[in-house]
């Protein structure tokens, strides 16, 4: 009887064991596939990750803020602050949306953040390679 007790947790053990590997190897998969969309390499892994920790694309962070991707700080900033105020619940407003304009601003900054960081590093590695841009 303990002898087909302990066939029965190992293998029910597994069966648990191949299902977790394949649910890793899926969720593996489908964020290589999200850091293709994003465009692939680095950058595309960068864009990937910052989706997954704001929970918005940067799509959908422009399409809530109502920009365009040549609108500068002071075009997000304007927009953000009318929005936010717009749907402040003091004024009967959202909670839900207010909250979402708050994400679509984070996600925009985190985006602005590391191509200003990217730029920083292209015009650091092109001064060390061209005498001339010191």
């Amino acid at each position: 009887m303990a002898k087909n007790l302990v066939q029965i947790i190992i293998a029910g053990g597994r069966i648990v064991g191949k299902a977790f590997q394949r649910a890793v190897q899926q969720e593996y998969d489908a964020s290589m596939r999200a850091a293709q969309r994003a465009g692939g390499g680095k950058q595309g892994r960068k864009s990937a990750a910052n989706d997954t920790l704001t929970g918005m694309t940067l799509k959908e962070a422009r399409d809530v803020l109502n920009i365009s991707e040549t609108d500068g700080t002071e075009e997000v900033q304007k927009n953000y602050d009318h929005l936010f105020d717009v749907n402040d619940k003091s004024k009967g407003g959202s909670f839900y949306l207010q909250s979402k304009v708050v994400r679509a601003k984070e996600r925009i900054d985190m985006e602005m953040k590391s191509s200003t960081k990217q730029d920083d590093q292209t015009s650091t590695s092109d001064s060390k390679t061209d005498p001339d841009k010191t």
